[in-house]
Formats: C-alpha cells, structure tokens, sequence
C-alpha cells in the first residue's frame, strides 16, 4: 500500500497578501470552465482539473505551483497528481469559497 505524498497547504489569505505585496505566485484553477468564468484569482492559469495530466508540458518542475479549486478537494487531487509527477505544489485549501480578495 503506497502512502500519500504529504502536500503542504495555504491558506487564501496568505495567498491573497503574497498577491499585494507583488510576489510572483504561480496559481493553477483547476476548476471548470463555468466557475472560473464567475471569476479566479488574478494573473491564476486556468487549467480544469480533467486535464491537468495531458497539460505538464505547460508547467516548469523548477518552479513551486499552488494549485486551486471551489473548496479544497479537486486541487488537493491535483496536488497528489502533480507531486507524484515530481512538481513542487501547494494546496489552498478552503478553495475560491474562502477567497476575499479581488478575482478577474
């Protein structure tokens, strides 16, 4: 039985003040197209969560990704995916439904 990787989790709020103070944030929404069209975090690639794995071309293992979604789950799938594949991610958790900062 293999054990699941541990994927480090952060908080919107964290993200959101990393954000103000200009700091390069790499975010994957790997929400469907109709949520992210209510609105995603600025600057966040849109990736749904069905085609993260046919897409790693489109991601840098040098770089660190914080992967979201509506609540927590479908980027905490993506997390465990994405890190067995070798990537550096975090998970935010509470999803885009504890997001209070702007969306684009």
């Amino acid at each position: 039985m293999s054990t699941k990787p541990e994927i480090e989790a952060i908080l919107p709020s964290k993200v959101a003040e990393s954000l103000a103070k200009k700091e390069k944030l790499r975010i994957i929404d790997v929400r469907e197209h109709n949520e992210v069209a209510l609105g995603k975090i600025p600057g966040a690639k849109h990736i749904p969560l069905g085609e993260i794995l046919t897409r790693l071309d489109e991601l840098d293992e040098n770089k660190e990704y914080i992967m979201v979604c509506r609540s927590g789950n479908r980027s905490g799938l993506a997390s465990e995916w994405l890190t067995g594949k070798g990537f550096k991610v975090k998970n935010m958790t509470g999803g885009m439904n504890d997001w209070e900062s702007e969306t684009e």
